[in-house]
């Protein structure tokens, strides 16, 4: 099986499946020198983990990462960074049902028709369990680029959109809620319909903002290897990721070019970001914005037609623990994919010139 790995310089390569031993990761190219915090690390974990408020999948899983490789008195060395998270509440039995049956709009049936064989217990490697691995790595990553604040937080869920710019947020609001909404009072209004979803045995989509700063002028390459066409490549990894958008984004069809071009301050700043941050496939020293779309989780607890193995028409209903909407928990995945980003940028942009 290919694609599975990562980056160019800053690389991460993901194993496990999620009703596996365990799954884990192996990451190259740090630089020796880098003092960890290894607490910091685990709260990164803790954000994404399963189990952790009443509107998220009830799996409980302690998700403590374990460091084989790489890191000596929490210093690393320079060689790879192994590391692993054992799976320790698999209820495989929940997934007997689907043995020989396709949910729709899961990776099942192109799973299947691929490899012709599948783990069928929690959709094996192609559950959003993997994305624990990637928390891991990108909370390294954060802490390689320590100037860098990456900020992200969940805007939408189905129809409740904020209107507000992320300068308008209090982004310390962010952790105060299940949902991780940057504004308290939509926070309040998104978790009550994530539960009413809930309820209803179905699942609702939602859109995970993301805010970089302090980044540096000169991360990104001109032609193949745009910033933001590997942070799109990033967040499209991500599983139920739908959309993504930079800047002004599709808004900015909608404007005239004397409008949203960029126009230069004395010292190179803009007096607008409608790029977002990225002009020409290099970061500009500006703010990076960017939104993420994840669509509503693909099994519910409702009956559904579908097909089996042997393509008869079947009737089947989903079982066993489940996210009614991704987004709050994509949050630090969202976060954590563009700090690998931004760290293999950071890295060979030390090469970039004499």
């Amino acid at each position: 099986m290919a694609g599975n790995s990562f980056g160019t310089l800053f690389k991460l390569s993901t194993f496990g499946e999620s009703h596996g031993e365990a799954i884990g990761g192996i990451l190259e190219g740090c630089p020796a020198g880098v003092s960890l915090d290894l607490e910091a690390i685990e709260a990164e974990m803790q954000r994404r983990k399963p189990g952790q408020s009443s509107i998220v999948t009830q799996r409980k899983e302690e998700d403590s990462v374990q460091f084989l490789s790489g890191i000596f008195e929490g210093v690393t060395t320079g060689t790879p960074i192994g590391f692993i998270i054992k799976n320790t509440n698999q209820k495989s039995n929940d997934y007997s049902h689907i043995k020989d049956t396709f949910r729709p709009s899961h990776a099942d049936f192109t799973y299947d028709k691929k490899y012709g064989v599948r783990d069928y217990r929690g959709g094996g490697r192609s559950s959003a369990r993997e994305t624990a691995c990637r928390v891991a790595a990108g909370a390294i990553a954060k802490q390689l680029l320590k100037d860098i604040k990456i900020t992200a937080y969940v805007s939408g869920v189905g129809e409740l959109q904020l209107q507000k710019n992320y300068s308008e947020l209090d982004f310390s609001e962010i952790e105060k809620n299940p949902v991780r909404c940057a504004d308290a009072a939509m926070a309040a209004k998104m978790e009550s319909y994530i539960k009413e979803i809930r309820k209803e045995g179905d699942t609702v989509g939602g859109v995970v903002t993301c805010v970089i700063q302090n980044v540096p002028i000169g991360l990104g390459e001109p032609v193949f290897d745009k910033l933001h066409a590997d942070l799109g490549k990033a967040m499209l990894s991500i599983n139920a990721v739908k959309g993504f958008e930079y800047g002004s984004g599709f808004e900015g069809t909608r404007l005239k070019g004397s409008v949203h071009n960029d126009l230069f301050n004395s010292d190179g700043s803009t007096k607008t970001n409608h790029s977002g941050g990225i002009q020409g496939g290099i970061s500009n020293g500006e703010d990076i914005y960017f939104n993420v779309a994840f669509k509503p989780v693909a099994t519910i607890m409702q009956k559904q037609q579908t097909i089996d193995a042997s393509g008869n028409e079947v009737e089947m209903q989903g079982k066993g623990r489940h996210d009614p909407c991704v987004v709050p928990r994509a949050v630090p995945i969202v976060e954590a994919m563009a700090a690998m980003v931004l760290a293999d940028f950071w890295l060979l942009n030390k090469n970039a010139k004499l």
